[in-house]
């Protein structure tokens, strides 16, 4: 299988569980703290490489003990690290608020290393991005990388997938190198200014999008599970749960992830986006982001039960 690429940030999440959000001024007391591995690149890189895939991850850390983190994360997944170091910043951090009785978050990013990818940074790998089976980019990284990076793989023929988050305003250039975008319900109101929380209106949303030169797009819908939808067939897949949700965070990370395994993989788009699918529903189940990734076996697994 050729492999998978992927340009992203990592960033040390710093995750606090508590019953709500403190007020600007106020202090509260949490009911629990961890520090993991974070960055939705870098937690897209983890859920490929636990699922099967030969995955290469593009970024920038600086040489720092969160860079550390990151360097073990990866070696523990089997990512092929393709770094910059960049001496003169600091390794990401995230600020993460979990609330306790729901499992949903809020979430801060400092980039730090990672939001000065360059473009020189993308053209250094661009034989590694010309041989890919297919290429992933969200936009924590500053766009313009992400631009040129999804114009070396679209005129190398590599399928080419655009998770769009955080939202930003994006054009349409960017746009019509996309085989598939992959918002959320929130990603894509923002790219599009239509409502969407029902599987009606994602539908409206998606067809906005190839409106403006996407190839296919895929909307995830929390616990509606996800839409596919392209200009010959509308699928609602629904959500493929494997127990108590825990924690949100990674969720939509587990996806992208699982859904490049399988398009790299020749499954059809559809049961690509069922894999994706189980792939979140396990890593719901799990506290964290990167360390709740699932391993090819249990997807499977989850998969065979129907």
């Amino acid at each position: 299988m050729k492999p998978i690429v992927i340009l992203g940030i990592f960033v040390a999440d710093t995750a606090y569980r508590a019953e709500r959000q403190p007020k600007m001024g106020e202090t509260i007391l949490g009911n629990s703290f961890v520090l993991g591995p974070g960055g939705k690149g870098s937690n897209q890189a983890v859920a490929a490489a636990m699922a099967g895939g030969r995955t290469h991850f593009i970024t920038r850390l600086g040489k720092d003990a969160f860079a550390d983190i990151a360097r073990a994360t990866w070696a523990k997944a089997g990512v092929h690290p393709e770094v910059t170091e960049d001496a003169d910043s600091y390794t990401g951090a995230a600020y993460i608020f979990i609330e306790n009785a729901t499992g949903n978050n809020a979430i801060i990013v400092a980039p730090g290393a990672a939001g000065r990818v360059s473009v020189e940074d993308v053209e250094a790998r661009r034989g590694l991005i010309e041989s890919a089976s297919v290429f992933v980019t969200q936009l924590e990284q500053p766009i313009p990388a992400a631009h040129r990076a999804l114009e070396i793989a679209r005129a190398a023929g590599v399928r080419t997938i655009l998770n769009p988050a955080p939202a930003a305003t994006l054009d349409d250039a960017i746009l019509r190198l996309c085989d598939y975008v992959t918002p959320n319900e929130s990603e894509a109101e923002a790219l599009t200014g239509l409502p969407v929380t029902t599987v009606a209106e994602a539908e409206k949303a998606a067809d906005a999008l190839m409106a403006r030169g996407v190839g296919a797009v895929v909307i995830t819908l929390g616990d509606k599970g996800a839409l596919y939808r392209d200009k010959a067939r509308s699928v609602h897949i629904p959500v493929i749960s494997s127990g108590p949700v825990v924690e949100t965070t990674g969720a939509g990370d587990a996806f992208n992830g699982g859904f490049a395994v399988a398009l790299a993989e020749g499954m059809d788009v559809v049961d690509a986006v069922r894999f994706g699918c189980a792939t979140a529903g396990i890593s719901v189940t799990r506290p964290g982001t990167a360390p709740a990734m699932p391993s090819r076996a249990e997807i499977d697994a989850r998969l065979a039960r129907g």
